[in-house]
């Protein structure tokens, strides 16, 4: 007969997690999460309790991207911006081409005419700096183009996008997962 599954409580959750000092010196994966001009304070909540739960090196807010202190960022981010690294730059092409001589690679998270499935990621993309962009618009033309890696989720249904948080979400946990725990 099958065990029979007990759901844990908080405490006991809690009683398995990093505390939010722990987690800021912790091991990082080698990977950086940029937004560059994402219109939504919750989404942009919703991302920082993204890059906490995958424990990324950092994540960089860009162009009009609100970013904290804000209320709205606060109330998705359950906390999550006193465990990750995070910086703003108005200028999302500076601070990619900055990653890029420290030997980061970029990876838009766009459909383009080259884009490969996000879990098509090898170890040797490492370490990643993963963009994503505008709710609408999608990442600006300019980051695609010095892009090194162009890679989306496969859509099966009508529409052609996931909301970005949701998006960003899928993409981290790929890379992670190519990556090693």
């Amino acid at each position: 007969m099958p065990r029979k599954l007990v759901k844990l409580i908080h405490s006991e959750i809690a009683a398995q997690r990093l505390t939010p000092d722990a987690a800021l010196s912790a091991p990082r994966h080698p990977i950086i999460v940029m937004l560059d001009n994402v219109r939504s304070l919750y989404n942009v909540g919703s991302v920082f309790r993204t890059c906490d739960a995958a424990r990324v090196e950092k994540l960089i807010l860009t162009g009009y991207t609100p970013h904290p202190p804000r209320k709205e960022i606060a109330k998705t981010a359950l906390g999550a911006i006193e465990s990750v690294p995070w910086e703003y730059h108005n200028d999302p092409l500076i601070a990619a081409m900055e990653l890029k001589q420290q030997g980061v690679k970029i990876a838009v998270l766009e459909q383009t005419d080259g884009s490969i499935p996000y879990y098509a990621l090898k170890p040797n993309d490492f370490p990643l700096c993963i963009i994503a962009g505008n709710e609408i618009s999608g990442v600006r033309r300019e980051l695609v183009e010095i892009a090194d890696i162009a890679f989306e989720i496969p859509m099966y249904g009508v529409k052609h996008s996931l909301n970005v948080a949701v998006a960003c979400g899928i993409a981290v946990f790929g890379a992670v997962r190519t990556v090693g725990k």
